[in-house]
C-alpha cells in the first residue's frame, strides 16, 4: 500500500511479541508498540532508511527517525545500561544518515549473555507519525533484512493544541545512576502525558518534549547532569511538580550526587536536596568522625608474563617471600593488638601454603615471570574461594589479595607505602587490605569508608580493635568523592555525609566533644556494678572470641561474658581441635574473666562459617541449610567432644545452643550434655540455654523456656531471617535494622515466653551495643546485655540514668511504630529529652 513503511529485521534471531519481554516498561508498551528479537547474531542493523536521532552513551540503544517522522528505538538486551558501554561498539553517530541494512552497533553476545538480564532486544515504535502497525512477524526465525513489521497510514494527524500561559521552569540534577535511559524516559513521558500542559526537558542548549521518551533519551542526560524543566499551559505548575518529583525521586535507580555536572543551565544547590549528599553502607566499627577525604584508590600492579629464565625468577620470588615473611614477623612482634597479631599470623600461614608455592614454581618452570606466577597462583585460590558462595570465606579473599600485593611490590623492589595522612583523615577506598590499614598512622586516621568489603572482614576487625569508626559496602559513590571534601562519618548509622554545611559540621563537632566527655566519665565508672536509676540490676557482659578479648573486656568493665564464640578454635585450621586443646582454651578464657560469669556458645558453623574438616554439601541457600545445632546433631562426636572440653576447662560456665528452632533439638543437646557429665563423673546440673535467632524460636519461646535454663537473643540472625535480608548484601545494607518493629515484637514475645517460667532473657547480638536500642530492650524485659567491649562503658553509664517505668513506656510506643527509622527517632527523642 502506498505510504506504508516496512521495517526490516535488524538482527538474526527469533521474533517475539513485545509482551514476552521480561520488563514491564517494554511488555506494557509504555515506550510504544512493536516487537522484539532474541538475537543469534552480534550486529544490530538499520531497519530502514533514516537519520540517527541518538546513540545512548552506554551504546546499548539507538534511536532512528524514518521518513514521515516515524521514530524507532532499538534496545539491545535488558538492563544492559549497567554495562556502561562494555561489550558494545557503535558504528554510527547522532545525526548520521543511514540506509536500510547499515550496521549500527556491534556487541559481544557472550559477554551480554553472562551479565545482562536478557538478550532479547525490543524494537519499539516510539513515534508513529500518524501510522499504525498493520502487520508484524512474531514466533518465527528471522534474518537481517527480512520484512519484520509494516506501518500503514491510519488517519490524519491532529495537531497539538497551542499551549497558553506563562512558561514556568525548575532546575534539577539527574540522580539516576544510569541517567535517563529507556525505562525512566518512558515513565517520565507517561507522567507528562497526564497533563494538558506542554512540558520539556532542557539541557546543554537542547530541548526535548517530556512526552516523547525518545526525545528525552536523545538528550543523553547522565547521572549528576544539570537540566531544567519548563512547562506552559493551564496545569503547568502541577505538571512541573509531578515530573520534577518523579525525576528527583530517582525512580528506583537513584544514587548520591557527589559533584554537579559540567556547566549547564541552572544548577540547583545540593544542600537543598535531601539525601543527595549521603552514602549509606554497613557499620564495620562504631563511632562518629569529622574530617577530610583522603583517597586510596591504587592502580593495579603491572607484571610481565614472560620471565628471564627459571633460575633468576625463582630467586626473585623466594627473595620476595622471605622479605614479606620478615616484615610480617616484625609487625607481629611490634604489635600489642591481639586482633592484629591474629591476622598477621593467618597471613604468615598463607605464605607457607605448599600448594601455593608449588603452583608458582610450576609456572616459573613454564617460562613465566616470578610476579606473573605469584599472581596466577594467588588468583586460582581467589576464584576458588569466591566460587564457594560463602560470604565470610569470600571476605578472606582480601587476605590473599593483600599477600599478592605485598609480594609483587617486593619482587618489583617497591616500598609498601600508604598515603600521607593529614590530621582527621577519613580514608576512602574501593576495598582496604589489612596491611594497608596496619601501615597507616592511627593518630591521624579519623575514620574509614569503603565501597566494598564486609562487616566481618579482617579490616573491619582491625578497625574495631583500633577504635576507628568504619563503614563498608557503601557502593560506587565512594570513588566519586574528591580528595579534601569535608565529611561526617556516622558509622553507628552506616552513613557518610558529603560536604556538609557549616551547621551540620558544628553539630557533629559538638557531638564528638560531648561523646569524648561522656566516654571519659563512663570509663571512670565502668567497673562498677550496673543498676538502673531505681536499683534494678542489669548485667552488662561482653561478647568474646579469645582469651585476649577476655582481658580487654575486664578492663572495659564487663561483668562477665554473655557470648563466647567458640569458632575461633575451629576455623582456619586443617583439623578439629582436640578435647585437650579446647579445654585449655576455655580454661584460659575463664581465668581471664577472673571468675566472672561465662556463657559458652556451642560451635556455630555452616551458613557463612565453614570448616574444611566438617564438610557440608553445597547448598543453594546456606543460611537456610545446615548450620548451628543442626550440624552438631549430625556430628555427635564433635558435640560430645566440645561439651566434655567445656566441662573440664570451665566447669562453672553456662552453655548455649545456637540456631535452635524446636524442643527436640534442645532435648537432644541436653541428652549429650548429661552423658558427658556422667562420663566425667560430674554431679549436679549444667545450665543449658537457647539462642533465639529465628522467628520460629521466638514464637515458641514459652515452650523452649519450659525446658531451657535461659534464653539469649541473637539479633543479627533474627533480623536477617525476620526481614528476609542477607546482612552481608551491600544492596540491602541500608535497609537492615534490628529496630524494625517486626523484630522488636519477636523480642517481646521471647521475653514474655521466658517470664512465664521465671527465666531471664539476654541479648547477645549487635543490638545489645546499640545505645538507641538499650532502653527499648530493657523496657521489653531484657535483663542481660552482651556487647563488644568498647561499647560497655557508655552503655553502663546510660543504663544508670534510666528508670524501668520510662523504658517500658518507650517500648510500648516502639512496638507501635511503622518503621525502624521511626523507632530510632522515637528513642533518640527519649534519650535527648527533646520534645
Amino acid at each position: 500500500m502506498a505510504g506504508d513503511l516496512v521495517l526490516l529485521s535488524p538482527l538474526d534471531g527469533w521474533a517475539a511479541p513485545l509482551s514476552e519481554v521480561p520488563d514491564p516498561v517494554f511488555a506494557q508498551a509504555m515506550l510504544g508498540d512493536g516487537l522484539a528479537v532474541d538475537p543469534t547474531g552480534s550486529t544490530l542493523h538499520a531497519p530502514c532508511d533514516g537519520v540517527i536521532v541518538s546513540v545512548h552513551a552506554s551504546k546499548h540503544a539507538v534511536s532512528l527517525r524514518a521518513a514521515g517522522g516515524v521514530e524507532i528505538l532499538m534496545h539491545i538486551g535488558l538492563e544492559t545500561v549497567a554495562l556502561k558501554g562494555e561489550g558494545f561498539t557503535a558504528h554510527v553517530a547522532d545525526g548520521q544518515a543511514v540506509s536500510a541494512g547499515a550496521p549500527l552497533i556491534s556487541f559481544d553476545l557472550d559477554l551480554l549473555a553472562r551479565h545482562a538480564k536478557s538478550l532479547i532486544t525490543p524494537i519499539v515504535i516510539t513515534g508513529a507519525g500518524g501510522r499504525v502497525i498493520a502487520s508484524r512477524l512474531t514466533g518465527a526465525s528471522v534474518k537481517v533484512g527480512e520484512p519484520l513489521l509494516t506501518l500503514s497510514c491510519g488517519g490524519k494527524i491532529v495537531a497539538d493544541a497551542v499551549a497558553t500561559g506563562p512558561e514556568l521552569s525548575r532546575a534539577i540534577i539527574i540522580p539516576l545512576i544510569h541517567g535517563l535511559h529507556a525505562r525512566p524516559a518512558a515513565r517520565l513521558a507517561d507522567t507528562a502525558k497526564r497533563f494538558q500542559a506542554e512540558i520539556a526537558v532542557v539541557a546543554l542548549n537542547r530541548r526535548a518534549n517530556a512526552k516523547s521518551p525518545i526525545g528525552v533519551m536523545s538528550l543523553g542526560l547522565r547521572h549528576g547532569d544539570a537540566a531544567s524543566l519548563v512547562a506552559s499551559g493551564l496545569d503547568a505548575a502541577a505538571a512541573l511538580e509531578a515530573v520534577a518529583e518523579l525525576i528527583e525521586g530517582g525512580m528506583g535507580e537513584g544514587a548520591p550526587i557527589i559533584e554537579p555536572a559540567a556547566p549547564g543551565p541552572a544548577k540547583p544547590s545540593q544542600s537543598a536536596r535531601p539525601g543527595v549528599a549521603v552514602l549509606r553502607g554497613v557499620m564495620a566499627s562504631p563511632g562518629l568522625a569529622v574530617g577530610k577525604a583522603v583517597r586510596l584508590f591504587v592502580d593495579e600492579i603491572v607484571v610481565p608474563e614472560l620471565g628471564q629464565g627459571a633460575q633468576p625468577e625463582m630467586a626473585a620470588l623466594n627473595s620476595a617471600l622471605d622479605a614479606v615473611r620478615a616484615r610480617i614477623a616484625g609487625e607481629a612482634l611490634a604489635s600489642g593488638s591481639p586482633a592484629r597479631k591474629a591476622i598477621l599470623g593467618a597471613h604468615a600461614a598463607f605464605l607457607e601454603d605448599p600448594e601455593l608455592a608449588d603452583q608458582a614454581h610450576r609456572l616459573i618452570g613454564e617460562g613465566k615471570s616470578a610476579a606473573y606466577a605469584w599472581r596466577a597462583a594467588i588468583g586460582a585460590y581467589v576464584e576458588a574461594l569466591r566460587g564457594l558462595g560463602d560470604r565470610r570465606i569470600a571476605e578472606r579473599v582480601d587476605d590473599l589479595l593483600d599477600l599478592e600485593r605485598r609480594v609483587l611490590l617486593a619482587i618489583n623492589g617497591q616500598e609498601d607505602r600508604g598515603p600521607e595522612l593529614p590530621l582527621d583523615a577519613i580514608l576512602l577506598a574501593e576495598e582496604l587490605l589489612p596491611s594497608q590499614l596496619m601501615g597507616l598512622d592511627p593518630s591521624r586516621l579519623a575514620g574509614i569508608c569503603t565501597a566494598g568489603g564486609g562487616p566481618t572482614s579482617h579490616v573491619a576487625i582491625l578497625a574495631a580493635s583500633m577504635g576507628i569508626p568504619a563503614v563498608v559496602a557503601a557502593g560506587p559513590g565512594v570513588a566519586q568523592v574528591r580528595a579534601g571534601t569535608s565529611l561526617i562519618l556516622d558509622a553507628d548509622a552506616g552513613l557518610l555525609h558529603l560536604a556538609p554545611d557549616a551547621r551540620a559540621l558544628a553539630a557533629a563537632q559538638t557531638a564528638l566533644a560531648t561523646r569524648a566527655e561522656r566516654r571519659i566519665a563512663a570509663r571512670a565508672a565502668a567497673r562498677e556494678e550496673c543498676r538502673m536509676a531505681d536499683g534494678t540490676r542489669i548485667k552488662v557482659f561482653a561478647n568474646l572470641g579469645s582469651q585476649a578479648d577476655a582481658d580487654a573486656a575486664v578492663h572495659a568493665g564487663a561483668e562477665g561474658c554473655g557470648l563466647l564464640r567458640t569458632e575461633f578454635l575451629f576455623l582456619e585450621r586443617e583439623s578439629a581441635p582436640t578435647e585437650d586443646e579446647q579445654a585449655e582454651d576455655y580454661a584460659a578464657v575463664a581465668r581471664g574473666l577472673g571468675g566472672r560469669p561465662l556463657i559458652i556458645r556451642l560451635l556455630d558453623v555452616g551458613g557463612d562459617k565453614t570448616a574444611s574438616y566438617l564438610p557440608i554439601a553445597p547448598e543453594e541457600n546456606p543460611a537456610l541449610g545446615l548450620r548451628g545445632v543442626r550440624v552438631l546433631l549430625r556430628r555427635p562426636h564433635v558435640l560430645k567432644t566440645q561439651l566434655r572440653a567445656i566441662l573440664r576447662g570451665a566447669p562453672h560456665a553456662k552453655i548455649m545452643a545456637p540456631m535452635v528452632i524446636g524442643l527436640s533439638e534442645l532435648r537432644a543437646v541436653r541428652l549429650v550434655l548429661d552423658e558427658a557429665r556422667k562420663e566425667l563423673g560430674r554431679a549436679g546440673r549444667t545450665d543449658l540455654g537457647v539462642m533465639i535467632e529465628t522467628p520460629a524460636a521466638a514464637m515458641i519461646a514459652d515452650l523452649l523456656a519450659a525446658e531451657a535454663d535461659f534464653l539469649s537473643i541473637g539479633t543479627n540472625d533474627l533480623t536477617q531471617y525476620t526481614l528476609a535480608m542477607d546482612r552481608g548484601n551491600p544492596d540491602l545494607a541500608g535497609d537492615i535494622d534490628a529496630l524494625h518493629p517486626g523484630v522488636l515484637r519477636l523480642i517481646a514475645q521471647t521475653t514474655d515466653g521466658a517470664a512465664k517460667h521465671a527465666l531471664w532473657t539476654g541479648v547477645c547480638g549487635g543490638l545489645a551495643g546499640d545505645l538507641a536500642a538499650v532502653p527499648i530492650l530493657l523496657g521489653l524485659g531484657v535483663s542481660e546485655l552482651s556487647m563488644p567491649s568498647a561499647a560497655i562503658p557508655e552503655a553502663k553509664a546510660m543504663i544508670r540514668t534510666l528508670s524501668p517505668e520510662a523504658c517500658r513506656g518507650l517500648a510500648v510506643q516502639a512496638l507501635a511504630q511503622p518503621s525502624a527509622d521511626a523507632v530510632r527517632a522515637l528513642s533518640n527523642t527519649f534519650l535527648t529529652g527533646d520534645a
